[in-house]
């Protein structure tokens, strides 16, 4: 670690894991064989696409608490040319679904019977599948058979079961046994399955091999798609077969704002972690963190007093665009900053309302790509919560998502229920430019803590000056509004000075999910993982032979 930021430090800390550095190539993901498939990809020619989509798919198998392929999420690419899309294939309300078919409990999003939660009508329209086949389609130079043969070998010969994964079997244990084909394939006979096990998803592998032979509408028109949809309206679901022939990626403009001289550019809505995440950026600027240091008490009241600003907002705002008119602009606007920046008691909290008017999460993965040509991929993709709706659609192996969970169970607000609406999200797969060119791509799961992670690590890059690996490690903390999560790594006299100034504290050993990131550089790339997660980062060195190399079979070398 370098000193520049430790010496004014309330908080130090060391690193647990180490970061890979390359010129040819980068992979980072939250599983070491995601990481092998998509070093794979370009190994064999591929591009940063085909190795992100290889990468997720991967995923989808083994880390199947996180993601798959009846999912949603949000995909950042920049091209070698310097363009920039986002792919939001996120999950949408079912045609039948209408703002009163739960009943809210009071408490937050939650309603009767975990009916939004768990089971068949937690499952919201599927869009992670379509996305991820569209991007490929769109800018990757491999075939779809190809970049899924990883996954489909992993499912089929089985994977280990890492602690990890151990633990979430652990966590989500009791309602996985309930459900007949999920305490079949991810229990044994209703007791976690222990880390070390191998885990073989024989189904899943055969869903995977039909994919990757008749595309996405064998899901999204063809007999898959009939079978899941079967499966769901016998357990209660509305969601049809026509939901999921309507379902397409739309392609939007990313935001864009500015800070410390660095462009940031973000998903815009329905994701609301693009425009808080500036948002956020922009009321801090007015603010020395440098000279306050890292973790410390103001630094620390300060970075939480803004996460309490972005989600007054975004309960407010941040929607669908399509149902809502979201004020970006004025959200990511210096005017806006300035107002609520000096609106901020740095000695005391408060209680924030929204500043915009009303209109009227999670476990999830990332993945970070780079290539030698300039392309670069920051995706998040999720099946929401740990294990989706905690089912396995029969013969299928797929884990269904319960997106309507994201959904606000009370009408008449901005994330109300609404049929065809797509739902909100905090995912931030975030690309930072510095003049023009690709500075740091970064990203991590983690529902609603996901945007202020991602502005943390920004601020920890921009304005203390750490090392990438530094910055996706250091402590976090998260508040919406009520109690303010610390990770351990805060010592007791910075939790100490924030309760003094008003603050109700709870200790978690971590907040949010595996982050990882790439840093660029003229000369090459490094890639970072962090502890809160399986996540390995993998470099391509060396190359192909100097061209005109031959082998010459009498030469001395040769005999």
């Amino acid at each position: 670690m370098t000193a520049s930021w430790r010496q004014k430090a309330a908080v130090t800390f060391a690193t647990e894991k180490h970061p890979a550095r390359s010129r040819d190539g980068m992979v980072v993901t939250n599983h070491p064989l995601a990481s092998a498939a998509g070093a794979e990809m370009l190994a064999a020619g591929g591009n940063a696409v085909d190795a992100a989509i290889a990468a997720l798919f991967a995923l989808s198998v083994v880390e199947p608490m996180m993601v798959g392929i009846v999912g949603g999420g949000m995909a950042q690419i920049r091209m070698a040319d310097g363009r920039h899309v986002v792919l939001d294939g996120q999950s949408r309300a079912p045609g039948a679904a209408h703002p009163a078919m739960f009943r809210p409990t009071g408490f937050g999003y939650e309603v009767e019977g975990r009916a939004n939660t768990h089971g068949a009508t937690a499952v919201a329209t599927p869009g992670t599948l379509r996305g991820w086949c569209d991007a490929l389609e769109r800018f990757g130079v491999l075939k779809l058979a190809d970049v899924m043969a990883p996954a489909i070998r992993h499912a089929r010969s089985g994977f280990a079961v890492t602690p990890y994964l151990a633990a979430c079997l652990t966590e989500a244990a009791h309602d996985l046994a309930q459900d007949a084909e999920a305490r079949r394939i991810l229990t044994d006979d209703g007791a976690p399955l222990p880390a070390g096990h191998r885990l073989v998803m024989a189904d899943y592998a055969e869903t995977l091999q039909l994919v990757a032979a008749q595309g996405p509408d064998a899901l999204y028109t063809g007999d898959l798609g009939g079978r899941i949809v079967d499966a769901l309206q016998a357990a209660g679901s509305v969601m049809t077969r026509e939901d999921l022939a309507s379902v397409e990626t739309v392609t939007r403009e990313p935001v864009r704002g500015f800070y410390r001289g660095h462009e940031i550019v973000g998903p815009p809505p329905p994701s609301a972690g693009g425009v808080h995440v500036i948002q956020m950026l922009k009321i801090l600027e007015g603010f020395d963190l440098a000279c306050m240091g890292f973790g410390s008490i103001e630094a620390a009241h300060l970075t939480a007093e803004v996460l309490r600003i972005a989600f007054a907002d975004r309960a407010a705002a941040t929607a669908d665009p399509a149902f809502v008119e979201v004020p970006v602009a004025r959200l990511i606007s210096d005017g806006y900053a300035a107002e609520r920046r000096a609106r901020i008691d740095p000695d005391r909290t408060q209680a924030w309302q929204a500043g915009v008017g009303a209109v009227g999460e999670a476990h999830t993965t990332h993945v970070t790509v780079a290539d030698r040509d300039g392309n670069i991929v920051s995706t998040t993709q999720t099946i929401n919560a740990l294990f989706g709706a905690r089912i396995i659609i029969p013969g299928t192996g797929i884990i269904p998502n319960n997106y309507m969970a994201l959904f606000d169970p009370v009408p008449g607000r901005a994330n109300s229920i609404a049929p065809g609406k797509r739902v909100t999200t905090s995912m931030a797969p975030t690309i930072v430019l510095k003049d023009g060119k690709p500075r740091y791509a970064i990203g991590l799961p983690g529902g609603l803590r996901i945007f202020g992670s991602v502005m943390q690590a920004l601020v920890n890059l921009l304005e203390y000056g750490m090392s990438l690996q530094e910055a996706v490690e250091a402590p976090r903390l998260w508040t919406q509004g009520a109690e303010l999560e610390l990770e351990d790594g805060f010592p007791p006299a910075v939790e100490a000075g924030l309760q003094a100034k008003g603050w109700q504290t709870l200790r978690l050993p971590h907040v949010g999910g595996g982050m990882n990131a790439i840093a660029f550089d003229d000369r090459d790339m490094e890639g970072a993982a962090c502890w809160r997660a399986d996540g390995v980062a993998i470099g391509l060195g060396g190359g192909l032979a100097r061209a005109g190399t031959r082998f010459w079979p009498d030469s001395p070398a040769g005999r």
